[in-house]
């Protein structure tokens, strides 16, 4: 049975935790190495600093006696220069003092009596077990060969040259460090890193208490939009998240909501599209079902005007039944449109022609202005003249007598725009965004009355859109409505 799966404030809180664990080791690695090649670093610069001192006492003493050899007869007098070279010079020329000859205490190298607070015979120096800088010192002579002091000389240990007069005597070399010094680096260095193993264990506490936080601050909004999502998927689109700040979880709240507002008003647009479907279905069969009951009954009688009355009833269906066919095929992506150049003011012209006895007779007159020189469009002309049709007779059937009617084309920004204007009663406002959806008409001044199903601007959508043009509807200037759609010019189609 497969285990269940992490779930993501684990997964967050976990990352969180192995990198403050991560960094918290390096450092603590990085730190230790730093602190034992820095602390070599120290030992090493105090004993050359040292030697610096040991070798201005060593030419002061080589110039009062000429040579070495008071250090060859007596090699344990350069631990006493080495421990204190500031102390009094050796007495005599010869190397021998009063209780450092040859036959001397070791140790004490023929050195005078120390300054007060040290017992006798016992020069001034670092404690016992401690790291003394002068056992690393090892003096060479002139012919590079060992005089005195430590035996562990490095040949490529930093050497310090004794100058008498000018010239070179001798020099001193830092040997490595001895074992007492690696104990006590080792001793110091194992303190240092239980104290910052406390530290870091103390900041890792915090580090994952602060991680936990954190996961928990970040799934939060995440949570809440599962849940939002949850109650979408189950039809309730009213669902939203609180969407505050600018980070993307903020941005993705955001874009959930949108998400649920077009849903929601799809969701109510399919249901007004239902039911203004079935009414405007209903409308021609119920008529048509009573003119052949009464014909049935005797009512009325089968001539010529019966049967025409039911004709224009089924034409009225057929048109219908057409639009919503060519609007599904425009859903679909599969109204076909074959696009060549179009003069259309020309097609315009042909159009407005084919409409001007209709509109003659419904007491309203159509005025054409068409600008000179107008390149030709990129379009499919059935199209195009189906367009401008739809356009005349919405205005035609919504306009009073008396009344007229204005088609206007001009170039405007780069773009061929064609406009058809009417006379009163003309859209509310608030009606205008809705006059494109399909079905809607503005009930108050453009009632059922004048005839047709709402359609035909949705198709004059549609053919704008596929010839990437854009169409809008705002108040005419003659009190009516106008209906503008942009085209592209010829090329500017991909």
């Amino acid at each position: 049975m497969p285990g269940r799966p992490m779930r993501l404030w684990h997964r967050l809180f976990l990352l969180c935790a192995g990198l403050s664990v991560a960094s918290l080791l390096g450092y603590a690695a990085w730190q230790q190495r730093t602190f034992a090649s820095g602390f070599a670093t120290y030992l090493d610069t105090l004993a050359v600093q040292r030697a610096g001192q040991v070798a201005t006492r060593l030419a002061a003493e080589y110039r009062e006696r000429g040579s070495w050899d008071f250090l060859r007869r007596s090699p344990q007098s350069f631990g006493g220069i080495a421990m204190n070279p500031a102390a009094a010079r050796l007495p005599g020329g010869d190397g021998r003092g009063a209780a450092g000859g040859p036959g001397g205490p070791p140790g004490h190298g023929g050195f005078d009596r120390p300054p007060s607070g040290h017992p006798a015979g016992d020069p001034p120096g670092p404690p016992p077990g401690s790291i003394n800088a002068g056992d690393r010192l090892t003096l060479y002579d002139e012919q590079d060969r060992r005089i005195a002091g430590s035996r562990d000389s490095d040949p490529t240990a930093p050497a310090i040259p004794i100058r008498v007069d000018g010239r070179s005597v001798g020099q001193l070399r830092v040997a490595p460090l001895p074992a007492l010094a690696a104990d006590a680096e080792r001793v110091f260095a194992e303190g240092q890193w239980r104290s910052g193993l406390a530290a870091a264990l103390v900041v890792l506490l915090c580090a994952l208490a602060l991680a936990y936080a954190l996961a928990q601050h970040l799934l939060r909004p995440i949570q809440a939009l599962s849940r939002a999502a949850r109650a979408l998927a189950a039809g309730d689109y009213a669902s939203r998240v609180s969407a505050q700040g600018r980070d993307e979880i903020a941005g993705l709240g955001r874009d959930f909501n949108h998400l649920a507002g077009a849903l929601e008003r799809n969701r109510e647009a399919r249901r007004r599209w239902g039911a203004d479907l079935a009414h405007e279905l209903r409308t021609p069969v119920t008529v048509l079902r009573l003119e052949l009951q009464t014909l049935q009954a005797g009512v009325r009688r089968a001539d010529a005007a019966a049967l025409g009355s039911l004709l224009a009833e089924t034409e009225r269906l057929s048109a219908l039944i057409e639009d919503l066919y060519e609007l599904s095929l425009a859903d679909a992506g599969a109204l076909e449109y074959r696009f060549v150049e179009v003069d259309l003011a020309e097609l315009a012209r042909e159009v407005v022609d084919n409409h001007r006895g209709s509109a003659a007779a419904a007491g309203l007159r159509i005025e054409e202005t068409y600008a000179a020189e107008l390149p030709p469009l990129q379009g499919d002309p059935l199209r195009l003249a189906q367009l401008i049709d739809n356009l005349l007779l919405n205005a035609r059937r919504y306009t009073d007598a008396p009344g007229h009617i204005g088609v206007t084309l001009a170039l405007r920004a780069g773009q061929l725009q064609l406009c058809v204007d009417d006379t009163p009663p003309g859209v509310p406002a608030e009606d205008l965004p809705q006059l494109f959806d399909r079905l809607f008409r503005s009930e108050r001044s453009r009632n059922r009355a004048a005839g047709g199903a709402g359609l035909g601007l949705s198709i004059c959508r549609a053919i704008a859109d596929a010839h990437g043009g854009a169409i809008r509807a705002e108040a005419s200037p003659l009190g009516g409505l106008r209906v503008c759609v942009l085209f592209p010019l010829a090329g500017a189609l991909a």
